[in-house]
């Protein structure tokens, strides 16, 4: 690890982060357990915050939306992540569907990091009509969102963030006083310093550049002024008070 820096800044609380483990850019999240059947050969280096946990990597540091497109974001990039264009938005939808069905006619929805836009296009023919997507990465030349909205939605899109606090604060400002933000990262497992980077969602591949505990999670939001909690390791919500459209989810019913 000669010629990296032993510790950084921590990108959510500003403690020491020190250096944690290092692999190689063809690490995916659809590897086989023994590693990418092809090295890139470019060492990738992650660091662990001391206070919050986050592990973070620096290398997309700097990177343009470009870099990102030509790097990460290629055409062929649904051969590291194959539930992207159908499977995931499909059961995102049913999900979205099941909490928040009774009020589809009423909310207002933004899905950030949305992709081509499948989501919400399941999510109107499930009569969300007020469903809409964006995704600067995949769609740098769209305008931006605006105004704010009831429900805010961010699947697998977290872990992708270069600098977590901004997408919070960005995700705050699209959310209105008494909506929500539903979104989904995995959690690092207990043992995490046992499976090191060998954890299949290490996987800097697919843009995971950020890999989150409950401590860093709760530590974002509250720098951008709102809550976070938790519904298993890999679903969470952000909003300012419990609004009444989320009932049930406050209810601890199923999930």
């Amino acid at each position: 690890m000669e010629g990296h820096a032993p510790t950084l800044p921590c990108r959510i609380c500003g403690s020491t982060a020190p250096l944690f483990d290092v692999c190689d850019f063809a690490n995916h999240c659809f590897r086989p357990a023994t590693g990418p059947s092809e090295l890139s050969g470019v060492a990738v280096y992650y660091y662990r915050c001391r206070e919050c946990g986050l592990l973070f990597t620096p290398l997309t540091d700097g990177w343009t939306t470009e870099d990102f497109r030509a790097r990460i974001y290629t055409d062929d990039y649904a051969a590291f992540d194959p539930e992207i264009d159908d499977e995931r938005p499909s059961a995102n939808a049913a999900l979205v569907e099941k909490l928040f069905g009774d009020h589809r006619s009423s909310l207002s929805l933004l899905d950030f990091g949305g992709g081509d836009g499948a989501l919400a296009r399941m999510l109107k023919q499930k009569g969300f009509a007020n469903a809409r997507s964006c995704d600067p990465i995949r769609h740098p030349d769209e305008s931006p969102p605006q105004g704010r909205f009831d429900l805010v939605t961010c699947f697998e899109v977290l872990e992708h963030a270069n600098d977590p606090l901004a997408m919070v604060r960005d995700l705050a400002d699209l959310t209105g006083p008494d909506g929500m933000v539903l979104f989904s990262t995995l959690l690092q497992p207990p043992d995490i310093d046992v499976q090191r980077l060998r954890w299949w969602y290490a996987a800097p591949r697919n843009g995971h550049v950020s890999l989150y505990t409950a401590a860093a999670l709760a530590a974002a939001w509250k720098a951008a002024g709102m809550n976070c909690a938790s519904f298993g390791n890999s679903l969470h919500v952000a909003f300012r008070q419990p609004p009444s459209f989320a009932a049930r989810l406050f209810r601890g019913e199923p999930v």
